[in-house]
């Protein structure tokens, strides 16, 4: 199985990238979790497609096999549906030899993991992803939680899964706005690593649109690689990790107050370009810089700017981000492509003058 792995300081695990769910017999072998109980958290959209083919694979892995099915998309993501998880594990008996898998995209895997963290405890917990968003972010580095108050993930905790299993074939029906979505995470990935990561994306644009799989896993594995070099360095958010939030204080703004009408990555998008202002007012990049950034997100239908909130509404929801500290935003800035670092000393009329840069 071709794999890499994720190592910190408590745990090390593989994540395996197959163009199906073939090897899951193996990997469930592998990561020493056959003769389980297996408790599968899915949602609406995903279940209907892959739950039955996912239980196929593994069913000779697994002593029991229950599946609980929510409704799909960012508003179960909250403690209500958290709270139906733990009415079912109860219900279906689950104890700490159980497995919880994960099977969907990030809400999915945030909310699966999250309840895996805080059931007894903690039990196992493996993460299935079957979004592209969460096939090169959300499933990689053991950040599960909540949405809180329409707050995006307020309420949470690190817990590593076992092992990340990316089946590429389920991209095959991810709707094409999620895979937009997906690739804002993606071209992310370049601001902050480097411009040669940046231009293999550009120069691979049209495979990728196309859903070229050997090009997808490439580029996949390329993205989790970078995250588990960083998550490895860092793995609770205390310094260098923090690097990985380009775009998210002023995504995340936008979408609590869009109500969630978003799409996470569309709302990074809209980040990514908003602090592309600060950096080019600052002189930390340039013009063309900003065009390459927005041009590319551009091309895979993300939309850099949005109508129907205000920016003072933006900016207070900013306040309730997780990255404040001390009553100040704290932001991802770039001085040149690869050279990330973050800061909370940006200014009120910098911050405002961003977010008036996505407005319409």
């Amino acid at each position: 199985m071709d794999r890499i792995y994720v190592e910190t300081k408590d745990k090390k695990y593989p994540i395996y990238f197959e163009k199906n769910f073939g090897a899951l017999k193996d990997a469930v072998r592998e990561t020493g979790l056959e003769g389980r109980k297996l408790c599968i958290i899915t949602d609406s959209n995903v279940g209907d497609i892959y739950a039955d083919k996912f239980i196929e694979s593994i069913k000779d892995c697994f002593n029991d096999i229950c599946v609980y099915t929510f409704k799909a998309g960012e508003n179960s993501k909250n403690l209500d549906t958290i709270s139906d998880f733990y009415d079912f594990f109860m219900n279906n008996h689950v104890d700490r030899k159980t497995v919880v898998a994960g099977l969907g995209g990030g809400v999915c895997g945030d909310m699966a993991g999250f309840a895996a963290s805080t059931y007894l405890r903690g039990i196992k917990f493996i993460q299935i992803p079957t979004s592209l968003l969460s096939q090169v972010d959300s499933s990689v580095g053991g950040k599960v939680g909540v949405d809180f108050k329409n707050s995006k993930n307020l309420i949470g905790s690190f817990y590593q899964p076992d092992f990340v299993y990316i089946n590429l074939e389920t991209l095959d029906t991810l709707p094409k706005r999620e895979f937009s979505a997906g690739m804002a995470e993606v071209i992310k990935y370049g601001p902050i690593t480097s411009r040669e990561f940046f231009d293999y994306i550009s120069a691979n644009k049209e495979k990728i649109s196309s859903l070229n799989k050997e090009c997808l896993k490439e580029v996949i594995k390329m993205c989790c690689e970078i995250k588990a070099d960083v998550v490895s360095k860092d793995e609770r958010e205390s310094g260098l990790r923090e690097i990985l939030n380009f775009g998210h204080t002023i995504g995340h703004a936008v979408e609590s107050k869009m109500n969630f009408k978003l799409l996470h990555g569309e709302c990074v998008a809209l980040g990514m370009a908003a602090v592309m202002d600060i950096c080019l007012k600052r002189g930390y990049v340039t013009q063309n810089d900003c065009y390459d950034l927005k041009n590319l997100l551009e091309f895979f239908g993300l939309k850099l700017s949005i109508n129907g909130v205000s920016v003072e509404e933006i900016y207070s929801q900013m306040f309730l981000d997780k990255k404040v500290k001390n009553n100040k935003i704290g932001f991802v800035l770039i001085n040149g492509f690869g050279k990330p670092f973050s800061t909370t000393d940006v200014s009120k009329d910098e911050i405002l003058s961003a977010v008036n840069s996505i407005l319409r």
